[in-house]
This record gives structure tokens, sequence and C-alpha cells, in this order.
């Protein structure tokens, strides 16, 4: 089991450089606006949005270098995106330059979202499968935390602090990129790729009390050889693909990427100077990292379900507090505090659970392109939503916006009740059968 939690914390990495990379712009946002003296349309857009557009495009293709080259040489790819990204990102001199090279780390963000969690999900046990796909959320919130923490250290270091919170990035996308090359290939890609011998080795490694040749045959079986006109669109994969686009359509509308993006310009909103504002980030951060960890301990013990019900109901809650509090004028330290609430039901909710989920609910020779479509409608709304924050908060103000944000939960507590099936302890295989109406 030591060596099944060693690979997947090395695959799971992924999740730190994307956490690291999505929030570490938030330091620099105010500063690169003045300094290229952007318009709030072409900053949100262009500048700030860039790396979520180059997610999007990441997602939306991902399932076809993880299916057709492997989940490893995957995650390797994403390594050198991310050193390249930063590196580039920090010698930028006009905002053009600025935004390719973020769009380039967009596109690794995008593709470990589909490659990390579907390799954590084919080695763990189904027992465990839940924690260990988990540690790629942890790793995430703990890349948003240092982020975070990077942003308030480098902050007035000089006239351009900038170009080092976006740049330091590439130190650990260097040693993530390294680290990689030593775990295994999935057993199941090794499968589905005519590879038994070593698929079976790695599965004895995975599952050391049940015999090889069964686990070979049961996971052969659900592939069955799969036709090339086989794929997620048909008929008998909707629920699957249903459920795919309603966990991440209601992740992003709690416009949990939105606050991310702006953690500083909101508190600043709410009253409070920019240095306040950046140690507030940081607090969200810790707040973020605890609640993951409950989460990730939980997931597997309580179940997907109850945790989204969980999560769901703490999103309601603090989300119309917020609007409340900007409708109502409340100051000080209101806003972080219900803010914190907040990131506390997204982090043992729909943080914990999303890559998780998805990662579960597809058959193995689906799993790439399954992914891909359900993280590539996570990151449509991802880049969407926080471009168009900058203009929604100046036109129809805050409260209104987070108002929205407390009814979409509420609709997504709906969706818990009568739509999200269990998944915890159900090996890849049953799953499948299960939710494609198998018998």
């Amino acid at each position: 089991m030591g060596k099944i939690v060693r690979w997947s914390i090395t695959a799971a990495l992924a999740g730190f450089l994307f956490g690291f990379d999505t929030v570490v712009i938030s330091g620099a946002d105010k500063k690169l606006q003045a300094l290229w003296d952007s318009s709030d349309s072409f900053h949100g857009w262009v500048v700030i949005s860039s790396a979520l557009w180059g997610t999007v495009l990441g997602a939306i293709f991902a399932g076809i270098p993880t299916d057709k080259w492997g989940r490893k040489n995957t995650l390797i790819a994403i390594g050198l995106l991310y050193s390249i990204s930063a590196i580039g990102s920090a010698l930028a001199n006009d905002p053009i330059t600025f935004a390719f090279f973020r769009f380039i780390g967009g596109v690794g963000v995008g593709v470990s979202t589909i490659a990390a969690p579907a390799y954590i999900s084919e080695i763990s046990p189904a027992d465990k499968r839940g924690k260990l796909v988990g540690f790629y959320q942890f790793s995430l919130v703990f890349g948003i935390l240092i982020a975070f923490l990077s942003n308030f250290l480098l902050s007035g270091i000089g006239d351009n602090d900038w170009r080092w919170m976006v740049g330091v990035e590439a130190f650990p996308a260097i040693i993530y990129t390294l680290f990689i090359l030593s775990v295994p290939k999935s057993p199941r890609w090794l499968l589905i790729n005519g590879k038994p011998e070593e698929a079976g080795k790695i599965l004895q490694l995975i599952n050391p009390n049940r015999n090889v040749d069964e686990m070979i045959q049961e996971i052969q079986k659900n592939n069955a050889m799969p036709e090339s006109h086989e794929h997620i669109f048909m008929k008998k994969y909707r629920f699957p693909l249903i459920l795919a686009f309603l966990i991440a359509f209601f992740n992003q509308t709690s416009g949990i990427n939105a606050f991310l993006y702006y953690a500083p310009r909101i508190f600043e909103e709410a009253g409070l100077g920019e240095s306040t504002a950046l140690l507030s980030s940081v607090g969200i951060g810790v707040t973020n990292m605890i609640f993951t960890l409950i989460g990730i301990n939980l997931i597997d013990r309580l179940g997907r379900r109850q945790l989204m019900y969980i999560g769901s109901i703490g999103y309601i809650i603090s989300l119309s507090l917020v609007a409340c509090a900007f409708f109502l004028g409340w100051d000080g330290m209101a806003v972080p505090i219900f803010l914190f609430i907040f990131i506390a039901a997204h982090a043992i909710g729909q943080g914990t659970i999303i890559w998780v989920f998805i990662s579960e609910i597809f058959p193995n020779h689906l799993r790439g392109s399954g992914q891909s479509f359900g993280s590539s409608v996570h990151w449509v709304l991802a880049a969407a939503i926080p471009a168009a924050v900058p203009f929604l908060f100046s036109s129809i103000g805050a409260g209104m916006v987070f108002a929205f944000f407390a009814f979409m939960m509420v609709l997504q507590l709906l969706f818990v009740k009568f739509m999200m099936p269990e998944t915890k302890g159900i090996t890849l295989e049953e799953l499948s059968n299960i939710l494609i109406g198998k018998k």
C-alpha cells in the first residue's frame, strides 16, 4: 500500500501546480491592470482569464493524449507546460505576451484535471479510491495556500514584484516533472493497450490478496474490446454524462473560481485595506486546506453524497450572508468570515468530490474522453464567470452576484437529493455496469 500512496501523491502534485497557477494571478491582478492601463473588459477577459481559456482547450482535448499516450506520459507533458508558462509569464513585457504564456500554463491545468485523477483512480483499491484521488484536491488547495502566501511575502519587494509572483512557480514545476518519471503506468491503460503482463505486475502490488488473473479478466470483460465507434455521447452513457455535466456545472456556479481569482479585490470591496485583504487571502488558503483534509478523511467513510449535502447547505448559508453583507453595508470582518465559511463548505463538499466523482463514473476505455467532457464544462464556466466579475461588480453590484451564486446552490442541493448516486467502495468495473444499466 505504501507504494500506491507514494505514486498517488506524486501524480497528485499536478494538483499543487494547478492550484498555484490558478491563484497566483490574484496578487498581480490590480498591479497588471494599472501597469498596462487595461480596461475592465480587456483585463478580465484577456489578461486574467487567458490561463482559463487555455484550461478550457486543455480540458477539451486532454482525453486524446491521456488515452493514446497514457496517463503517465501525459503527466510528464503537464510539468513541461507549467515550467514554460511560469518562466515566460515572468519575463513578459506586454499584456499579449503575458496572456500567451499564461494560456500555456492553463493548458497544463486543463490536462491535469483529467490525467492525474484518472491515473490515481486506476491504481487505487476500491475502498481507498476516494481518499487517494482526494490527494489531488489536497495538493490543489495546498498550492492555493502557497500561492496566497507567496503573493503576500513578495508583495512590495519592488515595482516588478508581480514578475516574482508568477515566475516562482517554475521551481515546483521542474521538481514535479522529475518526480513523475518514477511512477509506473496505469494497469488499466496497459490492459486496454494489450500489455497484460506489465499490467499484472502493477495489479498485484495494488491488490496483493487477490488473484491477478481474475482481476485482469474482470477488467477486460468490462472493457469488452470496445468497437471503434464507441463514444461517450452514445445513449447508454447518457446518465454518467449528465452526472459529469451537473457536478461540474454546480461546482463553478457556486462562484468558487471567481472568488479565488479576485479574493483581494472582493475584500477591498468590503472595506478592507490592501495589505489586510492579501492577508485575509492567506487565511482563505489555510481554511481551504484544513477542510479539504477533513473531506478527504471522510469521503470513503461517509460517502460522496453525504459530503455534498454538507457542502451544499454550507454554500447556501454562507453565500446568502455574503450577499446580505453587501446589500446592507456590513463593514469590517463580516465578509471575510462569511467567505471563510463558504470556502470550508466548498472544501469539504465539491472541492473534495468533483475530481473523484468524474474519474469514477465512466468505463475504463472511455474514462479519458468522459473526464474531458466533465472537465471541459467545469473550465468553460471557470473561464467565463471570473472574466465577467469586474464588469458585474461595477454594473449590478457584488450583492446581486453572490445572491445568484446562493440560488444556484439551492439547485445543487436538489441535484444531490434526487439524482446523484453513491459511488464509495465500488470497483470501477462494477460502477460502470451500474451506471450504464448493464445487468
